[in-house]
């Protein structure tokens, strides 16, 4: 009974609207990998709400709201969002638990980033510099800080001697200003003080919630492309954004999982370095971009926009299991007469079929088209699958067939009401069977 949402693409695949539309249907949504350099937009009416660490569920009265272990807390940016969301009518209250055992960003962190990525020129990866990559590397390398830690406010205990020593190698690494430890210390030490009542053990709270019956859903961020493992590794995020990540980053066995909903765009987007086979260039790449308004919910910086690369997603399919795909975005595809289509990727006298490991060889290949007719009605706002246009479903159909896997939604809007259920798809079937467990409000 319980569901991941997983994106299939390079991040931006429309992830927050998906898991907004599905929560009425669980009673806990838990995020289990990234930091605030995440952004999720959700359209309800004219608000919208952008949530960057909180669980897409938070604006569901009723629903409990996870951040696992395998998430990197930055204290400052969580209380920011807290509070905009309780300007927006959103109370959090007592319905969110952060793991005593997730990591926490601190300020030196994103001071080390920036100087990082500096240092790269153009080798840069293109991170948000937000110390989300040098927070996980001081937990690989057994020097980071965790939640649980900010609960000790002695000047001589294990804390202020993480502090103490990260802060000294960062002023030999960045230089310039030098950053006070104990000023560090205080700030966290005030931190834990708001912190605290959302504290506790993630893993025994979802143990138990599945054995009381409770849904749950699991929700990433960023992309299977941007996994560190199995993206296109350099340019990727620091952490695992496939579905592995799930277990690892929360504490639960992997037969908790259930199913897995892959999310892609009807196109493809990438945000920051690194190769995109089907990237489009001048014009045409510039009017995907606006007609979508693809810019980045956490840094606004513009996105790069391709034709939907059907060979990146079937990798996405194979290493999450994905059961079924929901493809958002498809009104942006309205106006055009034409929509080329990925199927492979041509490699000197080639043509490959699968995704590449070496990120050299992807920036070597061209995109491999076929071409489908566009539709000729719009299709933003329409809620039911026969009306689309029969254009716009052979196009979906044929995405269907090169991924291996069925479609079960279609997002025609950015509201949350312009969604397509697919009927007797994964997710029709998954709504009906949630009625017989009485899903929250």
């Amino acid at each position: 009974m319980n569901i991941a949402v997983i994106g299939a693409q390079w991040g931006d695949e429309g992830k927050g609207k998906i898991v907004d539309l599905m929560t009425p249907h669980v009673s806990v949504v838990a995020r289990y990998q990234g930091g605030h350099n995440a952004g999720h937009t959700v359209n309800v009416g004219d608000t919208q709400f952008v949530l960057h660490l909180l669980p897409s569920g938070i604006l569901h009265s009723g629903v409990r709201c996870v951040i696992g272990n395998g998430v990197v807390v930055d204290p400052e940016a969580l209380f920011a969002e807290i509070a905009t969301l309780a300007s927006q009518g959103v109370e959090v209250g007592d319905r969110l638990l952060i793991s005593d055992k997730a990591h926490v960003i601190l300020p030196y962190h994103r001071d080390v980033e920036l100087f990082a990525e500096e240092k790269r020129g153009e080798r840069k990866i293109g991170t948000t510099s937000r110390g989300i990559g040098p927070a996980y590397e001081d937990k690989v390398a057994r020097r980071g800080v965790r939640v649980s830690d900010l609960s000790d406010s002695t000047d001589d205990g294990p804390l202020a001697a993480a502090i103490r020593e990260n802060v000294s190698m960062r002023n030999l690494i960045v230089g310039g200003v030098e950053t006070d430890w104990r000023t560090v210390h205080a700030d966290m030490c005030a931190a834990w003080t708001k912190l605290e009542r959302w504290v506790g053990d993630v893993s025994l709270f979802l143990s138990r919630a599945m054995d009381e019956g409770d849904r749950v859903l699991f929700e990433g961020a960023q992309g299977t492309l941007l996994d560190v493992d199995h993206g296109t590794y350099p340019f990727v995020s620091s952490s695992n954004s496939t579905v592995g990540g799930i277990c690892t980053g929360l504490g639960v066995g992997a037969k908790c999982i259930g199913s897995v909903l892959g999310i892609a765009k009807a196109y493809t987007t990438r945000v920051g370095e690194g190769p995109l086979p089907s990237e489009l260039q001048g014009w045409a790449g510039d009017k995907l971009r606006e007609t979508g308004r693809e810019y980045g919910a956490s840094t606004g910086r513009p996105r790069r926009c391709g034709w939907y690369d059907a060979v990146a997603v079937r990798h996405a399919v194979r290493v999450n299991g994905i059961d079924a795909l929901a493809v958002t975005k498809l009104d942006v595809l309205d106006s055009l007469d034409e929509i080329p289509l990925c199927t492979g990727y041509r490699l000197g006298g080639k043509v490959l079929t699968e995704f590449p490991s070496s990120v050299s060889t992807l920036a070597a290949c061209e995109p491999v088209y076929e071409t489908l007719p566009g539709w000729s009605r719009a299709t933003a706002g329409v809620c039911q699958y026969d009306e689309l246009p029969a254009e716009a479903r052979s196009y979906l159909e044929r995405l269907q067939a090169v991924t291996g896997v069925p479609i079960a939604i279609v997002s025609t809007g950015a509201d949350r009401a312009h969604t397509i259920v697919v009927p007797g798809g994964l997710i029709d079937r998954w709504q009906t069977a949630s009625k017989l467990v009485s899903p929250p409000s």
